[in-house]
């Protein structure tokens, strides 16, 4: 087992959970939002991941980012929030994980000068963002193809990240796409009693894992 995660506060006011910590390569997760602004929160589903990720890859720092408010509407603020992340795990390599609307957080940061790939969990890709910081990295792209939005439930189309995965592919930046068969938008959600795995939970896991592997 790894030891258990350290939580540091980020320059911005954003929080930095930190397991496996001191690495040389890292892999920063970055978490999805909501139309409102809210108070930001540790994610459930990248919370299910890296505690059964750090203990699998202990050469690898994972670090879960809590924003200060979680909302796609104060996009700028968690991009600033992502990249003082990246900034604070002080690692030679990053890999930025993203989930939803962490996805866009991830591709704008993805110029950093450490961070070498990005990885997005059925990742929320605007149409007007200028995918140019991709450039020189790699865009992999996990989505469950029951994924969508509903009344009261958030969720992306895997339609829509495709069209952005495609217009990175346009750009010449390598990757690939792989849709989740059964899976919905996420990989777990919190309980009273912890964590509850969505369904594919370890399919998720299972495709994580190999593009960890792939480091």
């Amino acid at each position: 087992m790894s030891d258990m995660p350290e939580t540091i506060s980020l320059s911005t006011g954003a929080e930095l959970r930190l397991s496996n910590p001191g690495r040389s390569l890292a892999v920063v997760c970055v978490n999805g939002g909501l139309a409102r602004p809210v108070p930001g929160t540790w994610s459930a589903s990248l919370e299910w991941l890296v505690e059964r990720l750090a203990p699998a890859f202990p050469a690898l720092t994972f670090g879960e980012v809590r924003y200060r408010v979680k909302t796609w509407k104060e996009l700028d603020s968690c991009i600033a929030d992502g990249r003082a992340a990246v900034a604070a795990v002080a690692a030679e390599r990053v890999l930025l994980l993203g989930f939803s609307m962490g996805g866009a957080v991830a591709i704008a940061n993805a110029a950093e000068p450490s961070v070498e790939r990005v990885l997005g969990l059925a990742p929320w890709i605007p149409e007007r963002m200028p995918l140019t910081t991709l450039a020189g990295r790699r865009l992999d792209v996990l989505h469950g193809s029951l994924d969508r939005w509903l009344p009261g439930i958030p969720g992306v189309s895997p339609t829509s990240s495709r069209r952005g995965f495609e217009r990175a592919q346009a750009l010449r930046v390598p990757g690939s796409y792989t849709l989740v068969r059964g899976a919905v938008h996420g990989v777990a959600l919190r309980g009273r009693r912890g964590l509850v795995p969505l369904p594919r939970a370890h399919t998720w896991l299972r495709l994580v894992d190999e593009q960890l592997r792939g480091l």
